[in-house]
Formats: C-alpha cells, sequence, structure tokens
C-alpha cells in the first residue's frame, strides 16, 4: 500500500498536542490575584453592567460598526439597532456569537478585524472585554469553513479509538480560532449517543460508550484549553444522547433512571470537569428522574445546582443553550426564561428571542426582589474570573499579521487530512473494496449535490471516469430509474445515502442499483446507522460520518486501496428490523 507523507505531519500534530496537554491545560480558579481584581471590576460596575455581562448573543455584520444595509435592516428587526457596536454599548453584552447566517465569518482577515472591533466597542462601553464565541465543532457542525482547516467531527474522531487524535484535532482548531479573535468555542459534544434516532445529535457524539466518550471529552477540553487563552465547553448538560426529538423545535424527554444517567450520561461530564472545563453548557430536556417537576434542565435547580455544583462539584461558568429554541421557550414566556435561568444555576443566557425583554425582566427581578444582587455577583464573578484567566484584560485582540501564518497553514491541512484517513470506517466488504483497478468508469450518485461534486473531483484525480447523478434525500421513482440507466456501461457505482432509515426512498435507489448488477459501494456521510437498511444489497459499505471534503476524499483513498481502512465503529449499529439486537457492535472495522 502506498505511504502518505502526511502520517508523518500527524504524527507532529500528534506530539505537539502531548507538548501542549503536559504544559497543562486547565485554568486555575481564583487565585489571590483574580479574586483582587475582579472584586475591583464588579465594585466598579453598575447593576446595568453587570446584568449586561450575563448575556452573549448574535449580531449581523462582517465589521462591528457595519453600514451595510441588509445587515443593518437585520439588526434592527432583531435588535433594534444598527451594528454589534450599538447592540453592546446598549446592553453591555458580556459576548457576542458568531454565525455563517448572521454574515459574520466570510473568511479569516475579516474575522478578526470583526473580534478586534467589537473588542473595542466592549473596551469603549465599559471597559471589560468581550467573550467571542462559535460552535466550531467540526463534521456537520462547522461554522467558519475554508481556508481556515477542516478537522473531523467528534464521531470521526471516535472512528479511531485514540483520544489523541482527538486532542491534536482540537489543538489546531483552537489555534486557529484563538489567531482570528475567537475565545471561546462551544465544543465539544459530551452526549453519548445511544439512541441512533437522534436527530439533534448524532454524529455529533463521540459514540454510544460513555466512557469511551470521556476519554474523547477529556481529550479535547485539554486540546482547545492548551494554551491558556481558548475556553472550551461541554454540552449538553445533563445529556441529550437518548432523545428522539430535536430541542430546537420541542421539548424532548429522556427516561433514564438516576441509576443510568450516572452510568450513561455522566461520565464524559466528570471527566471535563476533572480535566477543568471552562464551561458546560446545558440541554434543554426533560429528565424526570433528575427532577420529577419536569422543567428542562435550563430552569431546573435541582439539575444545575444540585446535580451539576454539588453533586459532581463543578464551580466554572454554566451557559444555557440558545434560549431562541422551543425546547426551553414551550411553555415558558421570554420575560420569564432569563430569570428562571439565573435561579437555577446558570450563568450566562445565550441568545434570547427578544435581548431587550431579556435583559429588562432580569433588571425587574432584582428590582422586586426575585433576584438578588448578590445572586447576579456570582454569576459575574465566575465571568470576570475567567475572562481574566484567560488574559483577555491583558489583551483581547488578535493580530492580524499572524493570520496566515496559522489559519489553514499546510501543516495543518496535511494533519486534518491524515486524521481523516485514520477514521473512514469499513463496515461491509465482500471482497469487492480495494477496487483492483487503475482506473475505469464510476457513477457516483445519491445523496447530497456538494458531496457528489466532491466525490467525482476525487475520483477523476485519480485517474476515473467518473459520471455524477445527485437523487437527493427522497429519491423518485423517475430518479431511480435515471440512476439504473446511468449504471449501464459503469465499472463502479458508489451510492451516498443519508437518512436512509427516514427515507424509503433511498433504501429504494439501492435496491435498484444491486439488481444492475454492477459493483455497488455505498458511503453513509452522517449518521453510520444507515448501513442497517442496505446491508443485504451492497458489496461494500464505508461510514465517514460526515460530508466532508477530507472524509469524503479519505473515502475514495480506500476505495481504490491507497489508504488502508483504520477506523472502527464508535456505536452499536442496531438491525433494522429488531432494534434490540446488534447488527456491527462497537469496535467493528475491517482492514485489508
Amino acid at each position: 500500500m502506498e505511504t502518505h507523507p502526511r502520517r508523518t505531519v500527524l504524527a507532529a500534530a500528534l506530539g505537539a498536542a502531548a507538548a501542549a496537554a503536559t504544559a497543562g491545560t486547565a485554568h486555575a480558579h481564583g487565585d489571590r490575584g483574580e479574586r483582587r481584581f475582579v472584586k475591583r471590576r464588579l465594585k466598579a460596575m453598575s447593576l446595568e453592567e453587570k446584568v449586561g455581562q450575563l448575556f452573549t448573543t448574535y449580531a449581523y455584520g462582517r465589521t462591528a460598526d457595519t453600514t451595510e444595509a441588509a445587515d443593518v435592516a437585520s439588526n434592527r428587526a432583531a435588535h433594534g439597532v444598527d451594528n454589534a457596536a450599538e447592540l453592546i454599548e446598549t446592553y453591555h453584552l458580556g459576548g457576542i456569537i458568531y454565525f455563517a447566517w448572521s454574515d459574520n465569518v466570510a473568511n479569516p482577515d475579516q474575522i478578526t478585524a470583526l473580534s478586534n472591533g467589537l473588542q473595542d466597542a466592549a473596551l469603549a462601553d465599559c471597559g471589560t472585554p468581550l467573550f467571542i464565541a462559535t460552535d466550531q465543532e467540526h463534521g456537520i457542525v462547522t461554522r467558519i469553513g475554508p481556508p481556515a482547516t477542516q478537522l473531523p467531527g467528534a464521531m470521526a474522531l471516535g472512528a479511531t479509538h485514540d483520544p489523541e487524535a482527538a486532542r491534536a484535532a482540537a489543538v489546531i482548531a483552537g489555534t486557529e480560532l484563538r489567531a482570528m479573535g475567537l475565545n471561546q468555542n462551544f465544543a465539544p459534544d459530551a452526549d453519548v449517543n445511544v439512541n441512533p434516532a437522534n436527530p439533534v445529535i448524532g454524529v455529533r457524539s463521540f459514540g454510544s460508550d460513555a466512557e469511551h466518550v470521556a476519554a474523547f471529552v477529556s481529550a479535547q477540553v485539554e486540546g482547545y484549553q492548551a494554551r491558556g487563552d481558548l475556553a472550551a465547553t461541554v454540552k449538553h448538560f445533563p445529556g441529550h444522547g437518548d432523545t428522539e426529538d430535536d430541542s430546537h423545535a420541542e421539548l424532548p424527554r429522556i427516561d433514564h433512571t438516576y441509576e443510568e444517567w450516572q452510568a450513561i450520561d455522566a461520565p464524559p461530564f466528570r471527566s471535563a470537569i476533572e480535566s477543568g472545563v471552562d464551561l458546560v453548557m446545558t440541554a434543554h430536556i426533560q429528565f424526570p428522574a433528575l427532577d420529577d417537576s419536569l422543567r428542562p434542565a435550563t430552569l431546573s435547580e435541582r439539575i444545575l445546582t444540585g446535580l451539576l455544583r454539588e453533586e459532581l462539584g463543578y464551580d466554572g461558568v454554566v451557559i444555557t443553550d440558545s434560549l431562541r429554541m422551543e425546547g426551553v421557550r414551550d411553555g415558558y414566556g421570554d420575560e420569564r426564561i432569563p430569570v428562571l435561568a439565573l435561579l437555577a444555576g446558570a450563568d450566562i443566557l445565550l441568545m434570547p428571542e427578544h435581548i431587550d425583554i431579556a435583559y429588562n425582566a432580569v433588571l425587574e427581578a432584582v428590582a422586586n426582589g426575585e433576584l438578588t444582587e448578590r445572586r447576579i455577583d456570582e454569576s459575574v464573578t465566575r465571568i470576570l474570573g475567567l475572562k481574566y484567566r484567560l488574559g483577555l484584560f491583558a489583551n483581547p485582540y488578535a493580530d492580524p499579521g499572524l493570520v496566515d501564518d496559522v489559519v489553514g497553514i499546510p501543516a495543518s491541512l496535511e494533519a486534518a487530512q491524515a486524521l481523516s484517513d485514520r477514521t473512514t470506517t469499513l463496515v461491509v466488504n465482500d471482497g469487492t473494496l480495494p477496487v483492483p483497478t487503475d482506473g475505469g468508469h464510476v457513477l457516483v450518485t445519491g445523496w447530497g449535490a456538494s458531496t457528489n461534486t466532491r466525490l467525482t473531483t476525487e475520483f477523476a484525480n485519480r485517474g476515473w471516469t467518473p459520471t455524477g447523478l445527485v437523487t437527493g434525500t427522497a429519491p423518485t421513482q423517475a430518479q431511480i430509474d435515471a440512476a439504473v440507466a446511468a449504471a449501464d456501461g459503469e465499472d463502479l457505482i458508489v451510492v451516498c445515502t443519508n437518512g436512509a432509515g427516514n427515507n424509503p426512498g433511498q433504501v429504494a435507489l439501492v435496491q435498484a442499483l444491486a439488481a444492475t448488477g454492477v459493483p455497488l459501494v455505498a458511503l453513509g456521510v452522517q449518521n453510520p446507522y444507515d448501513v442497517a437498511f442496505i446491508v443485504d444489497d451492497v458489496n461494500a459499505y464505508l461510514a465517514t460520518f460526515s460530508y466532508s471534503l477530507d472524509g469524503l476524499e479519505s473515502a475514495v483513498h480506500v476505495i481504490l486501496g491507497s489508504v488502508d481502512p483504520q477506523g472502527r465503529l464508535p456505536i452499536d449499529i442496531p438491525r433494522a428490523d429488531d432494534p434490540g439486537t446488534v447488527l456491527f457492535a462497537f469496535g467493528h472495522g475491517l482492514s485489508y
């Protein structure tokens, strides 16, 4: 088999990650200098400024003081201000979160300038630097795209069965984020995905085994925090891995017993806390065994204070998941949610639906005695303390001159591809793979337009003649017939699936292609559970765990034999017709 130079690059990245971890990862809480500094800052702040520190939200625009008409209109509609600078000045915000949909992340230089502009606005307002955050989990939740390094997501990394790979990925990702002025990453995901039907976690989890997930979560926390200037965030407490509902749209319920919570859901959070994680994000879920009032965990004092702080001993910052999500808004008014979250034990209130309503609701709760200023001070003390430990009061800025030397550099890109090569998991193979030829005609079909383009390009780069035909999420009979016709005369078919269990048309497509007699390789380009629905119809099945460019490139290399499949399942895959029976067990993975 071909030896790839990028494996040497990966070894270097792993060595750097180990060195960073040895240097120390946990931020020491509450030394004397920090306590004195925070006490002075707190004493100098007005109540309005302190309440503002409790909020992190979004703003539209590529600059802090944008005058772009579309962004100004969006900010007006969402917040009643023109731009982020006005938002910070009006509400004394503690943090800003970046998204592509809010026009924040065009390219590294723009992101860096935006971060520095936001810090200018915050320091001009009340002298307190901002948390600047995003959800850069990698894999299917990636806010900052190329040229920033694109790394494997959690379940893909879990398939390496090597936590050091996850640590290396976090070191690269964290270093690039900080170079662009971000100081908070809402990652890693600490949920244990024991429910294949989970619509919101899935491949965002490192796997279905609690101890496996705990080891990877700990490694990523340490990797992200290795430099001491970026805060990691584990989510979603007390554990979102066994839901069949999406908390963005409704309030899920988890029926684990307390003992099951201890065995399944708690270990990754315990591990993260032991590794010194800076933030824990709450889940908008009901968990009757932990709080029989059925309040969402985000609003539950029993869960956030009794369980997280008192039982698990966590003394860091607690941040809510987005307060725009229906999982927390269902049954509660927008003016009550922030007050109840603070009473439960949260410190940072993320993305309320209406910042003005939420901000003034907290002030009103202090005025009427429902919240005490002492309670506000507890959270602001934690927030200021973390900002101090991250070095933000000393220097919150990113150096624009260093961006090109850090973000998306060749060594990081090569290390990312080498990591991806270790994640691709061969689940089924009747001997068809590797394909024993240097070229031929291949039909690439199934789910995903950009996925199809990436695969056809990679096959062409490897000397093959590809034909691309996208059939989508729910192929019609006409699309299936077209794919069968396109298979005539081909040497190989590669069909992509994504959510086959919920889309019978995808299963029908695979079955129709199998009937052509052309060798058929299926790629599960997100959740690997698709194989259970097509296992009898394919010659080979590969799990890539995402449709990222590096993962798809690795899959083509495995198909053509230039890379040995190294991944092993980080989950159990149950039978489609008998979910209580394991079809492919945790640790399964074929090789050449």
